[in-house]
Formats: C-alpha cells, sequence, structure tokens
C-alpha cells in the first residue's frame, strides 16, 4: 500500500511538471491573442507549484530546446557568404543591378537577425508585458543563478545572460521612480525595507525611524511593474564631516540640525531582488541621489560613503596560510629545491611587525613567525585581539598597510577584486581613507578585521573617474591611501 501511495505520489509530480512543461511550450508558440493571457497565468502559477529540482529540469528544457535554430543561422550565412558585394563609386548613382544585390543582403541580414533570437525571447517578452510578469522573470533568473552557481551549463548560461540584457532594458532609468522612503510610506513597503537591508540589520522600530528621520535619509527605485516594493534602496546620514566609524551613524545618538550638515553619507545600499544580480541599478540611483540632495540642500558639499570590505579577511588569510606553509616548505627543503619556493615566498609583513607580534603573543598565541601567530588571531572565533590594547596595536599597521594594498592593488581581469571596492569605484568614487575599527560588530570583525572604507564621490570628476576605471582599471585614490603601499 506504502509503495503504491509513493508510485501515485511521483505519478501527480511527474504529470505537474508534464502540464507545466506543456503550458511553457503554448506560452511560447500560440498566437492567439484572447488565450495568451490564460496560458501565462497556467505557467507561472505552475512554475511556482514545482520543487526546485523539476524547475531545474524545465528551465534546462527550456534552454536547450528553446534555444536558436543553429541550422538555420549555418544556412543563413552561408546564403550571405555567397552573396557578392556590389561594386562601383559610393559617390555615384546605384545601377538596378546593385540595388538587387543590396535587396538580398537587407533580406539576408534581416532574417539573420531573427533567427539569431531564441525561441525563449518570446516567454520572457510575454511575460514582461503581464501583470506581475517582472517581478516573476526576476524570480525566475534567481533560480537561474541558483543552479549556475552549482553547475556551468553551457545552454543556461546563455539564457541567463540574455534574460539578463532583456531586464537592462526594462529596467533603464527612464523607467524607475526615485521615492524618498518615510515613516509615513506604507508599513508593507517598511516591512520590506527592514527584510531586505543586507548591510546593517535594523534591530527594531525605534532603529527603523531614526533611520528615516531627521538628519537621514532613504531613498528607493520602485518601477511600475512592481508596486510597493523598492528594487534597491539607499540609506543617507546628513552629517559635519565624513564619518570614520559606522558605530558614529548607528547609535542612538541626536542628529545634528540639517542646516548643520556639509557631508551626505552613504551608509547602506541593499538591493531587494536576488534575480537583478549583475544589474547596476546602484550607480543611477547614486547619481540620483546627488543631484537630488544637492537641489534640495545646497550647503552639503562633500558626497562620500562609509563602507565594508567583505572580500579582505578571505583575502588576507588565505595570503597568511599559504606563505606560513611556503616558509616552513622553504625551511625544510635542501638549499637545491628551494629557488621554487622562494619564487612565490613574499615577505607579508615587515621586521617590525614580525617582531611586535612575536613579543606581544608569546604566551596567548605562541607561532613560529609573525604570520602564524596573525592567522592564529584572525582566525579565532571569539577575536580575543579586540580586547587587548597590545593585541591591537601589534595588529594595527599590518591589518591597515595589508588592506590598503588589497583595494589599491589586488585585482580580477583588471578590476579592483574586492566587489564593494569594484561597484563604487565603477560608479566614479575615489578611495579616500581606511578607518581602524570602523565596524566592530562580529560580522565586520570577520569580513574585514573591523575596518572600513570612505569613498569619496566628488561630483565635478565623477564621470572622468569611472572612464578611466572602466577603461584601463586604474584607481583614484587620496594621497593618505597611497601611502601605505609606498612605506611611506
Amino acid at each position: 500500500m506504502i509503495s503504491l501511495q509513493l508510485n501515485a505520489w511521483f505519478d501527480f509530480s511527474y504529470r505537474d511538471f508534464d502540464a507545466v512543461r506543456e503550458s511553457m511550450h503554448s506560452a511560447i508558440s500560440l498566437n492567439k491573442a484572447e488565450v495568451l493571457d490564460v496560458v501565462l497565468d497556467d505557467f507561472s502559477e505552475g512554475y511556482f507549484s514545482l520543487s526546485f529540482e523539476n524547475r531545474r529540469k524545465l528551465l534546462i528544457t527550456l534552454a536547450q530546446v528553446y534555444d536558436l535554430n543553429r541550422a538555420q543561422v549555418r544556412d543563413l550565412i552561408k546564403q550571405y557568404l555567397g552573396l557578392e558585394l556590389p561594386g562601383g563609386n559610393a559617390s555615384e548613382s546605384s545601377t538596378v543591378d546593385e540595388e538587387a544585390m543590396l535587396s538580398c543582403f537587407y533580406r539576408v541580414e534581416r532574417n539573420l537577425r531573427q533567427v539569431l533570437k531564441p525561441a525563449y525571447e518570446v516567454l520572457f517578452e510575454r511575460l514582461n508585458n503581464r501583470p506581475g510578469g517582472l517581478k516573476f522573470l526576476s524570480i525566475f533568473r534567481a533560480d537561474v543563478l541558483s543552479i549556475l552557481a552549482e553547475e556551468n551549463i553551457a545552454s543556461l548560461r546563455a539564457l541567463d545572460s540574455y534574460l539578463k540584457e532583456k531586464l537592462n532594458t526594462w529596467l533603464s532609468p527612464a523607467a524607475l521612480e526615485l521615492h524618498q522612503i518615510t515613516w509615513d510610506d506604507p508599513a508593507s513597503l517598511l516591512e520590506k525595507i527592514v527584510a531586505y537591508e543586507a548591510v546593517h540589520p535594523i534591530s527594531n522600530l525605534l532603529d527603523l525611524k531614526r533611520r528615516l528621520g531627521v538628519g537621514r535619509r532613504c531613498f528607493g527605485y520602485l518601477h511600475p511593474a512592481i508596486r510597493g516594493e523598492p528594487l534597491i534602496f539607499i540609506e543617507v546620514a546628513l552629517l559635519r564631516n565624513v564619518a570614520q566609524t559606522i558605530q558614529e551613524v548607528l547609535w542612538d545618538t541626536p542628529p545634528i540640525p540639517e542646516s548643520e550638515a556639509t557631508c551626505a553619507l552613504f551608509y547602506s545600499i541593499s538591493s531587494t531582488q536576488p534575480g537583478l544580480a549583475g544589474i547596476n541599478l546602484g550607480k543611477f540611483l547614486i547619481k540620483r541621489v546627488i543631484k537630488l540632495v544637492k537641489r534640495e540642500m545646497p550647503h552639503i558639499s562633500t558626497f562620500a560613503t562609509i563602507s565594508p570590505i567583505p572580500g579582505y579577511m578571505q583575502w588576507l588569510l588565505s595570503k597568511l596560510a599559504s606563505q606560513s606553509i611556503l616558509a616552513e616548505v622553504e625551511n625544510m627543503s635542501p638549499s637545491s629545491s628551494s629557488g621554487s619556493v622562494s619564487t612565490f615566498r613574499e615577505n607579508i609583513l615587515e621586521p617590525e611587525e614580525e617582531k611586535l607580534l612575536l613579543s606581544c603573543s608569546e604566551e596567548s598565541f605562541p607561532g613560529k613567525s609573525g604570520m602564524d601567530v596573525m592567522l592564529k588571531l584572525l582566525t579565532s572565533t571569539k577575536f580575543e585581539w579586540i580586547s587587548s590594547p597590545e593585541l591591537l596595536s601589534a595588529l594595527k599597521p599590518p591589518l591597515m598597510r595589508l588592506c590598503a594594498r588589497y583595494l589599491l592593488e589586488e585585482k580580477k581581469r583588471g578590476k579592483a577584486l574586492d566587489s564593494v571596492a569594484n561597484f563604487h569605484l565603477q560608479n566614479g568614487a575615489m578611495i579616500e581613507r581606511i578607518n581602524w575599527m570602523a565596524d566592530r560588530s562580529e560580522k565586520g570583525l570577520r569580513q574585514s578585521g573591523g575596518i572600513m572604507v570612505n569613498y569619496i564621490y566628488r561630483v565635478e570628476r565623477i564621470d572622468e573617474c569611472a572612464h578611466s576605471y572602466f577603461s584601463t582599471g586604474h584607481i583614484h585614490a587620496s594621497n593618505d591611501i597611497r601611502r601605505y603601499t609606498l612605506g611611506v
């Protein structure tokens, strides 16, 4: 009996998957406008009823079965290559023969453009034109990205790239509304701000009210197709000076009068839709917020951030671990084979830093080298080092120096390795200052040893900085930051 019940359950699930797949096929292939709405509703409702594994099967089916027809593409390319290019001088009137040849080119080119569109484009377009369709497509893409994070399926990656291009077009700045979020907004919208805040969690209603009150601003991008839900939002503090710690911004102290503020500090940017990853809505949001604040408060002259450095500790711990191993191998290896090891060896710590770390940790965190000690301290889950003035003093010079190196010199494909750095730099910011013990939360210590960074948006140089970073990877930074890497 149990076996029969299980078989019946699996049969039902299989039929359910087949039904959704059939509705997807109909949504792509049908041309009857009067039934399309029903079919699209059936497909979207059916999609949400599927298990994630069945969604995965459906998405791979869509990517592979409804891809472009490459046989047609090849035939048209052969036709195109077989056409004879029109001759003659372009300044002279075209002959009848030349016009006929050009007509052949135009026809084949038009057909090529058509067959280079995958069949699933029809599904995306039709869904986008339906109420709730854009929200559905963002969830749809989030599922695609989840699958791609686990396995690299070429056809699914091509589908993702195509859908991302479509979303980029549909979410152009012209289609987005900049909305200042206030305490008077509907509770449903405020609940989403609390739920989606990704950088500095909102602890309670008083915390939320403070972030939306005097001396603070919160702006979000809304889209008419996704009502009551910001796609991305940014929190701003109005201050006299650029804050050096996040505690200055988040602590429950009375804000200054807004008329005395000279700095608009961006302290949190949160995206609410995982399916919109890689679509840089923040770039447009920051520029529009700067423009709006300047217009409403001319006395604000500085636009800056206090930002996390989420990749710093991961990079540093990996570097310390690998260098510690290489140091051990070099000490154990015969001199004849140590040359290959020394090629990859690097002196991460300065002599004074090494000496200080070894001397102040010999009892509580003994190690063979300064790197070994540093690795033990930074991987300790209890973060004992932040309560020891001696250890803090010993760790500050190397951590600050290596952080500057990480932000300025460590790159991936020619751009900043750190994701937040890359975001602000490509939007036209420059690195102004790194701040010691700026975030003492567990998350801040785990991500960056408590260090945070100020990026500055100099209004008159935003486009210049963005262009040079985009074209050459050049990172604009203050002299104070560069002194760390120059050893001055």
